[in-house]
């Protein structure tokens, strides 16, 4: 079969398009999938460079969020058959661990995440347990629901899980164009919410305004703290999603009001910023941290989706070898939503 593999840590040039051996199954609980689509993370530039510092037995296939068709399916395996559509959940438990025990694998000690610890979706085809295969909801393409177990599985745990958003709420979103941040203005406008977003670049924003936000604030001329004191009659928002961090993330918090909540998935800007502790404690405010969201949240996710009729954004579609220069569009922002490869095996 065809994949993207690294052989070493480093720049674009480390994505090699290579022909590498088909997955077998292992155990009576593997399934084969024959993948369709794979979304381009964050996550996968990080792989790729080492500089989320782990140790990752190379050479490796990239990708952590993919969708595609079952092919085969292991002796113990009674809930998937050979056709099936399904996306990827992208991270196995140790299955002893207390997370693991309570079935909440995305908290276990020793996780094996697809495109780190065991090789990913940047192929033609991927062997996975048949628990982290779920099936696709009627009406989302193969490109579509590749991107719901990264982005849109975060954007959920954080606003829904953690936030406890609520109809009638306002929310800011930072760095709009990403796809997390996509995601949860997508998710916010679908309950009720008042969306406001923010970003440095003016087209970014207008695609913001034509999706349903309320507000658009141009972070490089705007102190976006006292922009939403403004709009909000000075009471200011009860979320903020934040995967900025960097200075602004003082800024994010001084733009809730009393009460607020606060959710980040990501610091790209930054991961040691000034925290105003004064603040969180005077005015009550929760801080919220996730990286990825538990199996449960991706079903009741992908129930949602089908049930409100929300659709991905997808900005640009890449055929899987063209993943450098996916990859090179991530890193330079020139996005707005997600970014994925088609995979035609």
């Amino acid at each position: 079969m065809k994949a993207i593999r690294i052989h070493r840590h480093g720049g674009l040039e480390q994505l090699h398009y290579e022909e590498t051996a088909d997955p077998n199954l292992h155990s009576p609980d593997d399934v084969i999938v024959r993948l369709k689509a794979a979304a381009v993370n964050y996550s996968d530039i990080q792989v790729r460079q080492g500089t989320d510092a782990k140790r990752l037995c190379l050479p490796r296939i990239l990708g952590s969020g993919g969708a595609g068709v079952v092919t085969a399916v292991g002796s113990g395996v009674k809930e998937l058959k050979n056709g099936d559509a399904v996306c990827l959940y992208p991270q196995n438990g140790c299955t002893a661990c207390w997370a693991c025990r309570s079935d909440r694998q995305n908290l276990c000690e020793q996780p094996q995440r697809l495109g780190e610890d065991v090789d990913g979706t940047y192929a033609d085809y991927l062997r996975v347990r048949w628990q982290n295969c779920f099936r696709l909801p009627a009406g989302l393409t193969y490109e579509e629901a590749a991107t719901t177990p990264s982005a849109y599985l975060s954007a959920w745990c954080m606003l829904m899980t953690d936030a406890q958003l609520k109809p009638g709420e306002s929310v800011l979103m930072r760095g709009i164009g990403g796809g997390v941040a996509t995601a949860a203005l997508q998710l916010a406008l679908s309950v009720g919410a008042h969306a406001i977003v923010t970003a440095a670049d003016s087209e970014k924003l207008a695609q913001a305004l034509r999706l349903g936000a309320k507000h658009g604030i141009d972070e490089s001329n705007q102190d976006f703290p006292s922009e939403v004191r403004r709009l909000t009659g000075k009471r200011g928002v009860d979320v903020v999603v934040d995967c900025v961090g960097g200075d602004g993330w003082a800024k994010s918090l001084a733009a809730l009001g009393r009460d607020g909540r606060l959710v980040s998935c990501g610091a790209n800007a930054g991961t040691q910023p000034t925290t105003d502790l004064l603040r969180i404690f005077w005015h009550h405010l929760k801080v919220f941290g996730s990286c990825l969201g538990s199996r449960d949240e991706l079903r009741r996710l992908l129930n949602y989706l089908a049930t409100t009729g929300v659709k991905p954004v997808i900005d640009k579609i890449y055929p899987l070898a063209g993943a450098a220069a996916a990859q090179q569009d991530l890193a330079q922002g020139r996005h707005f939503g997600n970014i994925v490869l088609h995979i035609d095996a």
